[in-house]
């Protein structure tokens, strides 16, 4: 169930694409895929309708897509899915939806890349591509992308429970990494456009690279060392000084350090997510751990030597 309490099923968004969108109601759909915020149902070969499910900030986060990300899609050197329609609320469905165009490849935290250099290229490049300066206007981000300083208590917290699990094994160093990463400088340049939520489950992979980038809903502008965290997350091992070389322009020593503490964080995060999953509790999903222990085996590789 929704937090609406509306059952999403294909009949209903078969009988609201009739209603708003009648030249689309005839085409294939099938589920796609079921994330924190939307189900992704696929619509034909080159479409997907995504449908708010698991939260109320769900609604929030499409219309932000809608908005912005027809304006920053063009010209990016990987696929992303681009808003065509937004679908109103109505008396059958009390919530916004959308319709936008579909992004074919398999999430990198079930199919992880498996080319380093190509995959650090191909991700340098997109961010390089998309992190441009952002209008007055920009969105903020939804509890990230602040200073590092600030998650302290979280990372604390997160890094204990880790340990106590038995899910991190050296948690003086990853310990070490967050606070030289909290300690840095903090981004004195323009706020720049940020994807906000580049975990594995929202990159795509195809034969080994990277070949599409989904979910936009945390999109807000800022630092760029909050996206750059993720480089530790999805590249394979011996990847990450070629995507750093790689990315323009280059990073300065304090927004790698930043970097650092926001990737230690988001590898906690999935890491607990992954326990849960591995326990069958609701939520967890088992395929986001070993990237979070991979992550901190890489993070932490310097502190340990």
């Amino acid at each position: 169930m929704t937090v609406t309490g509306t059952d999403i099923t294909a009949d209903l968004i078969r009988d609201l694409l009739r209603e708003q969108h009648p030249d689309l109601a005839d085409r294939p759909l099938k589920l796609g895929a079921l994330g924190w915020d939307n189900q992704v149902w696929r619509l034909g070969d080159d479409l997907a309708v995504r449908m708010p499910w698991a939260t109320e900030s769900a609604d929030a986060l499409l219309r932000k897509e809608h908005t912005w990300l027809p304006l920053l899609a063009e010209g990016l050197p990987l696929p992303v899915p681009v808003p065509q329609r937004l679908g109103e609320p109505s008396a059958r469905f009390p919530r916004p939806w959308l319709v936008t165009t579909w992004v074919p490849g398999e999430p990198a935290d079930r199919a992880p890349a498996t080319r380093p250099e190509e995959a650090a290229d191909t991700l340098a490049a997109f961010l390089t591509a998309f992190h441009r300066r952002a209008p007055e206007e920009a969105p903020m981000g939804r509890d990230r992308g602040g200073r590092l300083a600030d998650t302290a208590e979280g990372f604390t917290g997160g890094l204990d429970r880790a340990a106590e699990l038995g899910l991190v094994h050296d948690p003086d160093a990853v310990r070490a990494v967050w606070e030289d990463a909290a300690a840095a400088p903090g981004w004195t340049g323009p706020r720049l456009w940020l994807h906000g939520d580049l975990h594995p489950a929202n990159i795509l992979t195809t034969d080994g690279t990277f070949s599409g980038v989904i979910d936009f809903g945390d999109l807000f502008a800022g630092d760029p060392a909050f996206d750059l965290a993720c480089a530790w997350l999805l590249l394979p091992d011996g990847a990450i000084d070629r995507f750093h070389a790689a990315y323009h322009p280059a990073p300065d020593p304090a927004t790698l350090r930043r970097a650092r503490g926001w990737a230690v964080l988001r590898a906690l995060s999935g890491i607990h997510i992954g326990h849960a999953g591995d326990q069958g509790r609701p939520g967890g999903k088992p395929t986001w751990g070993p990237p979070g222990q991979a992550a901190l085996r890489r993070l932490t590789a310097s502190v340990r030597s």
